[in-house]
């Protein structure tokens, strides 16, 4: 409940101010810009298994979120709505959620709302990317597997609409 009062008295505009502010987790500075992303798997809510290694040739998108982000509630729906136009041009978005397995219910009605698959992730270190310490945060991999966009340095890395154009489009208009 701490966190949620947290989240929600800082909004996008300070939650991205405090962002800035705090230092990049020591692992998560060996991620570098056009070498190849670290693997992740993702548990979906349903079952099933998604490894990002296995989806060479699409662009991905790795999401860290959680209920109890009120910025993470207002970016999902958007970036859910730009997968859903986009999975045609080979566009798939990973969601993981940081709740603990006690807020099943609460994160299965957004997963429902999402087009996007959703899976806890079992505890805050999300392996090559580092400890997961500020949401939202999102990484980008390319059709050939190459990391192209580092949430971690990332002064605001909250999807916005125009983030989503500047980041997003320049990489689905590509075919390579």
């Amino acid at each position: 409940m701490r966190r949620r009062l947290i989240f929600s008295a800082l909004g996008l505009a300070g939650l991205s101010a405090l962002n800035a502010l705090l230092p990049t987790p020591a692992n998560a500075k060996e991620l570098a810009l056009g070498k190849p992303a670290p693997a992740l798997v993702l548990h979906t809510l349903d079952g099933k298994t998604i490894a990002t290694t296995d989806l060479i040739g699409q662009i991905v998108i790795v999401t860290f979120w959680a209920s109890y982000c009120d910025p993470c509630r207002e970016e999902l729906p958007l970036l859910s709505s730009y997968a859903e136009q986009h999975a045609k041009n080979g566009l798939k978005v990973l969601g993981f959620c940081l709740d603990s397995p006690i807020n099943i219910d609460e994160v299965t009605a957004i997963a429902s709302k999402l087009s996007f698959p959703v899976g806890l992730l079992p505890n805050q270190y999300a392996g090559d990317y580092g400890r997961i310490w500020r949401m939202p945060v999102s990484f980008v991999i390319d059709r050939a597997g190459r990391l192209v966009d580092n949430g971690w340095n990332d002064e605001n890395p909250v999807w916005t609409k125009e983030r989503l154009r500047r980041v997003m489009d320049p990489l689905l208009a590509r075919k390579e």
